[in-house]
């Protein structure tokens, strides 16, 4: 698995946060009566005539769809490199794995986490170390 396929669930992840607080504004929006109340003049104002509730309505379902959707595709990605991770003999760099690509935690938080004497650097080049190592493998059993 490459690190690009192990981002994935990360950038999905961060796309589905964004989505829960659109969805959380929208909501928010068509419960406080944001929508701003009609401004009685006295004079017609044909023009510009809009429906402002169907349109939020509309709005907060197709958010909702993309929220399914995404789980969907986020349950399966999760599976992947789930999947992926039980391979990796050391437990360590499980851990590290783990950490980083399934609960989303940065370089920082995966050295605090897993404590002793981890660094950064340590984490991150033990992550890299080990993509390199699985890349080499492929590569000479693809030459055979």
């Amino acid at each position: 698995m490459t690190l690009s396929e192990l981002s994935r669930y990360f950038k999905l992840q961060t796309k589905q946060n964004r989505n829960w607080e659109l969805l959380s504004a929208l909501q928010d929006k068509a419960h406080t009566g944001a929508l701003g109340a009609q401004v009685i003049t006295g004079m017609p104002h044909a023009p510009g005539v809009r429906d402002k509730v169907g349109n939020l309505i509309v709005e907060i379902e197709d958010v909702e769809e993309e929220i399914k959707r995404l789980e969907v595709e986020m349950d399966q990605v999760e599976q992947e490199i789930s999947s992926y991770i039980k391979t990796i003999p050391d437990i360590q760099t499980r851990l590290i794995f783990r950490l980083r690509f399934l609960r989303c935690m940065t370089w920082d938080e995966v050295a605090t986490t897993i404590g002793g004497r981890n660094t950064v650097n340590g984490v991150k080049k033990t992550c890299y170390r080990y993509l390199d190592a699985e890349k080499e493998k492929r590569k000479a059993g693809a030459e055979e």
